[in-house]
């Protein structure tokens, strides 16, 4: 076996290793970093993007997989087994208000976004404590503020709503076309969700398909790379009527 066949499967075992006790995402920056002060290997971006992609195609067939999400590579149980690992654990999975996966699916599809541009789309107020909910998991952030009266705050997803969702970037997100007949999730969110993509598209058409900015306050940027729910909305409407069991990701873990 030839020297440099020996160091690409060392290589590929150091980050096979990493990934399996890293407790998040481990980007290939991050994984450069294991080897630098290692002279021997010494591994250029390409070794470990094909280390990666032999322990991808390594693990089809295992109860594990390898996927990359916004902040990186990670080990997690593969999706089909998800009935049989939630037995080690005692506590119920997250579940989730209709109301606030309405809220979350909106600024996802449309950010950013203000409070009452969501208000609008649902129809219906949205309670402060499920954009605090959102904002305490890490899934939604204020990235500047609309250059209107009021500063109205500008809500945009994050890395982490992405990671939980093995989500890579936001153009990975399902059509809106493939999910409005999610029963769980109010039929007419989607609807109206695409009534705003037409109109959209129309006001690009009409204004000779020039780009407009969205005026704010500041110069910040959503970052595109992205507990209990609330259970009463500002109208006094209960929203726990209709709940959702969150997915539940599995990193493997030592």
């Amino acid at each position: 076996m030839s020297q440099e066949k020996t160091n690409q499967e060392k290589i590929q075992n150091i980050i096979e290793a990493a990934l399996m006790v890293a407790n998040q995402p481990l980007n290939i920056s991050r994984l450069l970093s294991l080897f630098e002060e290692d002279a021997q290997l010494n591994p250029e971006r390409n070794d470990v993007r094909s280390a990666l992609e032999q322990l991808q195609l390594d693990y089809q067939e295992r109860g594990i997989e390898i996927v990359e999400v916004a902040s990186g590579f990670r080990v997690q149980a593969r999706n089909d087994y998800a009935e049989w690992i939630n037995r080690l654990f005692e506590e119920r999975p997250p579940r989730y208000s209709r109301a606030l996966l309405e809220t979350l699916a909106i600024i996802a599809y449309r950010q950013p976004i203000t409070r009452a541009e969501i208000e609008d789309i649902r129809g219906v107020s949205v309670s402060s404590s499920i954009v605090k909910t959102l904002q305490e998991r890490e899934w939604v952030k204020v990235v500047g503020h609309r250059d209107v009266p009021g500063k109205p705050a500008l809500l945009a997803t994050t890395k982490t709503f992405l990671d939980y969702f093995n989500l890579k970037k936001l153009s990975d997100l399902p059509a809106l076309s493939d999910i409005k007949d999610f029963d769980s999730i109010n039929p007419d969110l989607f609807d109206a969700l695409n009534e705003e993509e037409q109109k959209m598209l129309q006001q690009k058409q009409t204004e000779g398909d020039e780009t407009t900015s969205v005026p704010v306050a500041t110069e910040e940027t959503p970052e595109a790379a992205n507990e209990e729910p609330a259970t009463v909305d500002d109208s006094g409407q209960s929203d726990d009527e209709e709940e959702v069991q969150g997915a539940q990701v599995i990193p493997f873990t030592t």
